[in-house]
This record gives C-alpha cells, structure tokens and sequence, in this order.
C-alpha cells in the first residue's frame, strides 16, 4: 500500500509520499512514487502514485514517452498541455487506457488492479492547480474549502490536515503539515514505509524550490515525530472529563 498527499494553498504546493510496495509480509520493495516533470521557470508538474505498480509504471511511462515522442503535441503532451486542466485529461485518459489493458488481462487471473493519482503543477503565465485522478481517468480538484488531496491509506493522516491545513497555510507549516500526517501513518499502518519523497514549488516560480528524500534515519524528521508525540501526551494528560 502507500501514502501520499499534496497541499495547494496560495503560497505554492507542497506534495509528499512514502515509498513502500507489498505484495504480501514477505515480499516489501521500496519504488519511487513521486514523479516531476519540470521546464524550470516555464512548467513544473508533479505526479504522486498510489495501487497497483504495474499499472501506475505503465502509466508514467507512457507520459514519458509521450513528452519525448517526435509528435508530441499539446493534445498528447503533458509538457506541451495550455493548461493544468489539459495536463489532468492527459494523465486520466492515459491512467484509464493502462487500467483498462491491465484489468481485462487480469480478469482472466480473477484478478484485479487499480490505481490513482496526484496531479499539480503551474505553467508560466497560467494557474497553480492541483487534481486527483481516479483509475477510470476522471478527476476532482483541490479548493479553497478543500486545499489537500490524499491517496493510498488516507485515514490515519487526515485528521491533522483538517485541524491545521488552510489556503493560507505557509509553506514552512504545510510541510510539517504533511510530514506530522506521514508519522500518523506510519506508526498506525505497517504497508507505509521510509524513505520518503517530499517536494516544494512556490506560487509563480514554475520550478521545484525544495527538493528532499528522508530516510529512516532523519535526525530531522525523528526529532519532529518524537516532539510531537509528546505535545500529544502532554495535551492528552490536560483533558479534564
């Protein structure tokens, strides 16, 4: 399984997910799930991943070749799209096409796979959005009243997003935001594993500003999960019944 969030607010975006594959308690690989596409100062987008990796490998793939590919146009091209609207109908349509080869394949099997996905990113001239595509290539956007989009096991790093995350959250906040919501995560589900890919872009700057994996052994990120786990006991300890 996996987690992955991405925050839109009116400073920029900030995207974030782990990096654990299982296909069983024996069987655990770590695959990136973060994917950017970026023309620094012209067109950043970044794409975060979550279900079954053959489909969303597949699916990556195909928009890599399509960005590379000598017909590559505005209609086919994620890097090519006028608009970050195009850019989310280019990665659905491909999504859907991968998920609907797979799924008649393993169909034969009684087999089923599925995946979804995180779309945002800004072209120069253009609006800062952010979408998140189903497996059948549809799509829902982030907005003022809902400025984070989740994936994957979504449940245990909710809560915090919906107390803290606002459009006029700073970046600085979001980012703990979304990593406090990762160490929720971690600690409640054993298919969410390290490192992790976390990535910054600043409203209008149409490139990555931060760019960081964190391992295991993050002094930075340990010491934020242990700092919060102790304003959590402490508040804890202050509720009167």
């Amino acid at each position: 399984m996996t987690y992955c969030v991405g925050l839109m607010l009116r400073a920029g975006f900030v995207m974030l997910s782990d990096t654990r594959t299982n296909a069983g308690l024996d069987n655990i690989a770590t695959y990136r799930k973060m994917f950017v596409f970026e023309d620094a100062g012209e067109r950043v987008i970044s794409i975060l991943t979550a279900g079954s990796l053959s489909v969303t490998q597949t699916t990556i793939a195909r928009i890599t070749d399509a960005i590379a590919h000598p017909e590559a146009s505005d209609t086919n091209s994620i890097m090519l799209a006028p608009t970050m609207l195009a850019v989310a109908e280019i990665v659905g349509a491909t999504l859907a096409d991968v998920s609907t080869q797979v799924a008649d394949k393993l169909q034969r099997m009684k087999q089923s796979a599925s995946a979804s996905m995180i779309v945002a990113g800004q072209r120069r001239g253009g609006d800062m959005r952010m979408f998140l595509i189903y497996p059948e290539g549809n799509f829902i956007e982030a907005t003022e009243d809902t400025p984070f989009l989740q994936i994957g096991e979504h449940k245990y790093g909710k809560p915090i997003l919906d107390r803290v995350v606002k459009p006029e959250t700073s970046l600085e906040d979001a980012q703990k935001a979304a990593l406090l919501s990762m160490d929720s995560t971690l600690r409640s589900n054993l298919s969410v594993g390290m490192p992790l890919d976390l990535m910054v872009v600043k409203r209008d700057t149409c490139r990555v500003d931060l760019r960081r994996r964190i391992d295991a052994g993050d002094t930075q990120f340990a010491r934020m999960s242990e700092g919060w786990s102790t304003i959590l006991r402490e508040g804890f300890g202050q509720i009167q019944l």
